[in-house]
C-alpha cells in the first residue's frame, strides 16, 4: 500500500532559504515512492513542499480547509476539499503514516500535538516543539531533509513489522 507522509509547516511566506528546505523535503518524498499530503494551501510550506514533489514525479495530497479550491497549490493532484477550517489539521494528522513538521507557528504545533495524541510518529526538522510536546509521545529530532528521510523510512520499516 503506498505510504503517505505529512508535511506540516509555516502556511506564511517562507523565507528563501526555508522554500528550498521544504522544495529538497517534497522532491525526497516523492524520490522514495511515498505520497505527500499537505494542508493544500498555495503558501508556505503546503506549496514549496507540494512543488517539491510534484516537479519530482511525486503524488501530491491536499487536505483543503475551505470547500473550494481557489487558494489550493497548483501542484496537488488530489484535493480534499473539507469545509473544516484548522479541524482539517485531525485530517491531515490522521491520514499520514508519518508526520514531518518543518518550523511553524500555532497550527503547526496543534498538528504535533494532534499527532502525538494519535499515536503517530513525527520528525521535526530543525526546530524544537518544547517540553510538554516531546513528552506526549514519540517525536525524532533532525536537522536535515535527508535525515528526515532516513528518520521517515525507518519508522515506515517498524510500522510493517
Amino acid at each position: 500500500m503506498l505510504k503517505i507522509v505529512g508535511v506540516m509547516g509555516s502556511g506564511r511566506p517562507l523565507l528563501p532559504a526555508a522554500s528550498v528546505t521544504a522544495r529538497h523535503l517534497g522532491a525526497l518524498i516523492a524520490a522514495e515512492g511515498w505520497a505527500l499530503l499537505t494542508g493544500g494551501r498555495s503558501s508556505g510550506v503546503m506549496d514549496a513542499c507540494s512543488h517539491g514533489a510534484k516537479d519530482a514525479g511525486g503524488l501530491v495530497i491536499g487536505v483543503l480547509p475551505d470547500v473550494d479550491s481557489t487558494r489550493a497549490s497548483s501542484a496537488i493532484d488530489i484535493a480534499i476539499r473539507t469545509g473544516m477550517g484548522d479541524g482539517r489539521n485531525a485530517v491531515n494528522v490522521l491520514s499520514s503514516d508519518v508526520v514531518i513538521a518543518l518550523p511553524g507557528g500555532a497550527g503547526t504545533l496543534s498538528e504535533v500535538a494532534l499527532a502525538l495524541s494519535a499515536r503517530k510518529p513525527v520528525v521535526v526538522v530543525g526546530w524544537d516543539p518544547g517540553p510538554a510536546l516531546r513528552a506526549a509521545g514519540r517525536i525524532v529530532d533532525v536537522d536535515t531533509p535527508e535525515a528526515a528521510i532516513i528518520a521517515a523510512r525507518t519508522i515506515l520499516a517498524e510500522q510493517r513489522r
